[in-house]
């Protein structure tokens, strides 16, 4: 099974017609043609099959049979974590992440934060590409960067908030419930400074081990949304 994403469709929709870059892939990749089915998604828990009217390789219509709302999982996770300084490796997070069932991605900028700006169309791109691949129906919301005490004024009711704490005694694992949403806080390569510590344990975070070992950022943001879907498995 192949999963286009079609943002723009609701379940009054007839048609789509796909662009240029999605077109050439159904046409000269998949070398579908009019007539086959194709099944799509708008990233927002529906599902779509649909079959093409027109197998232009630039302009790929189809026409929409059904539409069918998936299922969301019993509990979100949402990850605020400093970008890391290579691209790659933050673009290596996004995908996987995605795949494991991450709900949600906050860049936050803290004191030692070696990247203060952030790609955010890559981003999308990314998590795009990773939900379609691992067959999900529901993308990833990806926040604008966001300063750190800035993050922490926003209202998470309804969340566990974790934070990732070297020197923290509780693990991961033992730090949440099956079903229960959770916000894991993830600092940079050079940690969080004290003061931010002491800041996110003051309106309620958890300070939580992920590892006996020293994880890079990406890492942690992989440990903590893998962890989350383990319990809930």
């Amino acid at each position: 099974m192949n999963l286009f994403y079609a943002p723009g469709l609701d379940k009054k929709a007839t048609s789509y017609v796909f662009d240029k870059d999605e077109s050439r892939h159904i046409s000269k990749v998949l070398r579908k043609k009019t007539g086959d089915t194709l099944f799509l998604t708008n990233g927002k828990g529906l599902l779509f099959t649909a079959v093409i009217t027109d197998d232009n390789p630039k302009k790929t219509g189809v026409k929409i049979e059904k539409a069918t709302t998936k299922s969301t999982k019993n509990y979100h996770v949402h990850v605020a974590m400093a970008p890391t300084k290579s691209n790659d490796r933050m673009a290596f997070f996004l995908e996987k992440a995605t795949e494991m069932g991450m709900d949600g991605f906050t860049p936050v900028i803290t004191k030692y934060s070696e990247r203060k700006t952030i790609n955010h169309s890559r981003y999308e791109k990314v998590v795009t590409a990773a939900m379609k691949q691992s067959l999900q129906f529901y993308k990833p919301q990806i926040s604008e960067a966001t300063a750190f005490e800035k993050f922490l004024s926003q209202d998470f009711t309804g969340y566990k908030k974790l934070i990732a704490y070297c020197n923290a005694a509780k693990p991961v694992l033992e730090s949440f419930s099956k079903n229960e949403n959770v916000l894991l806080l993830v600092g940079p390569e050079g940690g969080f400074d004290q003061s931010e510590i002491d800041q996110a344990l003051a309106v309620g975070f958890t300070p939580v081990l992920l590892s006996n070992n020293r994880l890079r950022t990406e890492t942690a943001g992989l440990t903590g949304v893998m962890a989350v879907a383990l319990k809930n498995l």
